[in-house]
């Protein structure tokens, strides 16, 4: 592992100072009674995302031979915003490789700031095998989006401005790919105040750094799937293992439902978008993943460059896992004033049916009995159990 001092952190402040935003702490939060929440709201950042931190400070140190050969990033998106941006600074030539899923709104983003952009079929690691053939070809210099000590250095900035700010913290719950953002943020709050505590998330579809964290050893997935793009990582790298070994108190995973239940909350309470990546600690938050109960705690929220093409699906996610859409099945006798009764029931508790479907001749109901899917919106998933039983309470067999 390539050593990294506290003073790289400082200096990489300074680089910042009046190139990056420095959003301030948002809080505290209802995100969950039982903990005093607050927000690191880096989608607030320039470019939407902490990414530009690390990407700039690292272009920033390159000598005249470096910069005279152009640099190259592979990137999910946020990355590539943040080397195409800083590259534009220098006034040098970026070269971008962009897995084709990645959103439309960060491809274009990329291109805004002049960079040329290389899309890549595949995930992030696919795009990387692609920069490291380019850069081979080209000669271009490598900006690694996570295993590069001075991005590491540029993201740990965000660990200095919350200690400064709250210098009291008791622990930082911060979204995980690579792991540079983390490397960064735990080792400058460990190495500055030891006692905090830092734990990394990440999806459920893409736990590399959790697997590699529970072997031992990095691990490389086979394939990943979330709605978290941006830490959609295979594997993590050969620094930010060590670092996450040495300076992360633990690693979980959250949930795509629970992930898209956090962009609502973000959204309805706090009236912040984030993408799935930057949302993933408030899922760890909420979800009771990390112990959060009677403390101090700050959740990063690390990017908000979601694509709206995708938001109304993420939301709706959001609403069915919180309980404020729901869909239900009522098997009932086939006879007058049955389907009155059921809306009856559920409009006398308060909730708003959004669709009935009336099914007959299912294979699976009695010859005079018939099917009602209802979908609902409700208050939560106590107030979907109220239904249910009250309907139960009616001699009605509900299904949910």
């Amino acid at each position: 592992m390539e050593e990294i001092n506290i003073s790289e952190v400082y200096k990489a402040a300074e680089v910042l100072r009046d190139v990056a935003r420095h959003p301030k702490l948002i809080g505290p939060t209802a995100l969950n009674p039982d903990a005093e929440i607050y927000l690191k709201p880096e989608n607030l950042q320039r470019t939407g995302s902490f990414k530009l931190r690390g990407a700039y400070y690292k272009i920033s140190q390159l000598d005249d031979e470096e910069r005279s050969r152009g640099v190259i990033a592979c990137s999910a998106g946020n990355h590539a915003q943040g080397v195409a941006l800083g590259a534009a600074h220098a006034g040098i030539k970026a070269t971008i490789c962009l897995p084709a899923g990645a959103p439309i709104s960060k491809i274009e983003a990329t291109r805004a700031l002049g960079a040329e952009v290389v899309m890549v079929p595949g995930v992030y690691d696919d795009a990387y095998a692609k920069a490291i053939e380019l850069q081979k070809e080209h000669g271009y210099t490598l900006v690694h989006p996570f295993d590069d000590v001075k991005v590491i250095a540029g993201q740990g900035t965000i660990g200095l401005e919350i200690i400064e700010e709250m210098p009291d913290v008791d622990a930082v719950i911060v979204p995980v790919g690579g792991g540079g953002l983390i490397s960064g943020v735990a080792f400058t709050l460990k190495t500055i105040k030891p006692n905090i505590k830092v734990y990394g998330v990440q999806a459920e579809g893409a736990p590399s750094m959790v697997m590699s964290i529970n072997d031992g050893k990095r691990e490389c997935l086979e394939k990943v799937s979330t709605i978290a793009d941006g830490i959609a990582v295979k594997e993590p790298g050969v620094n930010t293992f060590e670092m996450c070994s040495r300076y992360v108190d633990k690693m979980v995973t959250v949930s795509d439902d629970e992930v898209a239940a956090a962009i609502l909350t973000l959204i309805e309470q706090q009236k912040l978008v984030a993408e799935g990546a930057g949302a993933v600690s408030v899922a760890a938050a909420m979800f009771n993943k990390v112990p959060v109960a009677g403390k101090k705690v700050v959740c990063l929220v690390s990017g908000g460059n979601i694509d709206v093409t995708s938001l109304n699906r993420v939301i709706t996610r959001g609403l069915v896992k919180n309980g404020r859409d729901c869909t239900i099945t009522v098997m009932l006798s086939d006879k007058p004033g049955q389907l009155s009764k059921v809306c009856n029931v559920i409009g006398e508790l308060g909730a708003n049916i959004l669709s009935v479907e009336h099914k007959r001749n299912s294979t699976n109901t009695a010859i005079n009995g018939c099917k009602l899917h209802i979908e609902m919106e409700t208050r939560n998933n106590e107030h979907i159990n109220q239904i249910c039983n009250a309907l139960r309470d009616n001699d009605f067999v509900v299904e949910q």
